[in-house]
């Protein structure tokens, strides 16, 4: 209680009962609040989402902060598609081009980093940075994105958005009518092969290790032509990320131009979960329909929401969030 109260001394801020423990306090101990680190909200996250995000809401005048560290997740896909006037275009191109765009309106302020730790009070949010540095808002949005845990699979992380996919209305047309391999097993790789039969028939499922389909689901598969090769894989040939073959513990070899996986996943950033935030089932930040988190004034969007992993989506996400906002800031203040 101590700390606590010299905290409340030092900041004048109130902690809410329900964030404020220790252990978050002493990350906050020596900050000193200043008026231009006071903002109506602050976006975690400066991709497609948190950039659209920032526009909708600088361009209904609100002060905003974007804090982002520039590491997106699709920094190795060369090309982005599925996307209207940007068709083609670099995933860097477009993020450069956006966030020049955001940054003509005034009221809109970046910082480049991480932020690092958060904290609910009574008038709204506290966000520390690992430069150290402290900001307030009355709310928050995460667009922060997942991160994806690459297989223990020499090859695969330097090939991924290269040519090892995860999603075949980004890069498929790009890839069709081409030899391609699922990596997947289960009622997942059901599912993905027979998607991904809409672009090559040229397909086949690696399971990297037995199969665990069941009798129906082999005869499904053979019924459409899919060949299953249960072998482990070693190593993926590839030249800069673009592959060539796959090769297998047992020596056998086989050409491929291009395999389709689904990983799994965590939130890139943890803020989120140790503000409260709930999960899915399958880990995504829950929301509701206007972009709401379970958390009052914490909302979230793109990747970190979603199994829609598209920059159009990231970009529809993020602008409906922007207007949500404004909206309940416009509802508490008429």
């Amino acid at each position: 209680m101590i700390q606590r109260r010299a905290f409340i001394q030092q900041t004048g801020i109130i902690v809410s009962g329900m964030i404020a423990n220790l252990p978050v306090l002493n990350n906050f101990k020596n900050v000193v609040m200043k008026q231009d680190n006071q903002f109506d909200v602050i976006i975690v996250g400066g991709s497609y989402s948190g950039l659209s995000a920032a526009m909708a809401l600088g361009r209904a005048l609100r002060k905003v902060l974007v804090i982002d560290a520039g590491n997106p997740c699709n920094k190795q896909t060369p090309h982005s598609h599925n996307f209207l006037t940007n068709d083609g275009k670099t995933p860097k191109e477009i993020a450069t081009l956006a966030r020049q765009q955001v940054q003509n309106y005034p009221t809109v302020r970046f910082h480049d980093g991480y932020a690092t730790t958060g904290i609910k009070t009574e008038k709204g949010f506290i966000i520390q940075t690992d430069a150290g540095e402290s900001y307030t808002s009355r709310k928050l949005v995460f667009a922060t994105g997942i991160k994806d845990i690459m297989p223990p699979i020499p090859g695969f992380a330097e090939s991924w958005g290269i040519s090892v996919l995860h999603c075949p209305y980004c890069h498929g047309y790009e890839v069709r009518h081409q030899t391609t391999g699922v990596l997947a097993n289960g009622d997942a790789a059901v599912e993905l092969a027979s998607l991904i039969s809409n672009w090559t028939k040229d397909l086949t499922l690696y399971t990297n290790g037995p199969s665990s389909l069941t009798n129906e689901q082999k005869a499904k598969l053979e019924k459409n032509q899919i060949s299953i090769v249960e072998a482990v894989i070693d190593r993926l040939d590839h030249t800069q990320g673009s592959i060539k073959q796959i090769l297998f513990k047992d020596g056998s070899k086989a050409p491929v131009k291009a395999i389709y996986a689904r990983l799994p996943f965590v939130q890139h950033s943890s803020i989120p979960q140790e503000l409260g935030s709930d999960l899915t089932q399958d880990g995504f930040i829950k929301i509701d329909p206007a972009h709401r988190t379970s958390i009052q004034g914490v909302y979230a969007c793109g990747d970190n929401t979603t199994k829609m992993r598209t920059v159009a989506n990231a970009v529809s996400m993020g602008t409906t969030t922007g207007f949500m906002v404004n909206k309940e800031l416009i509802e508490e203040d008429f």
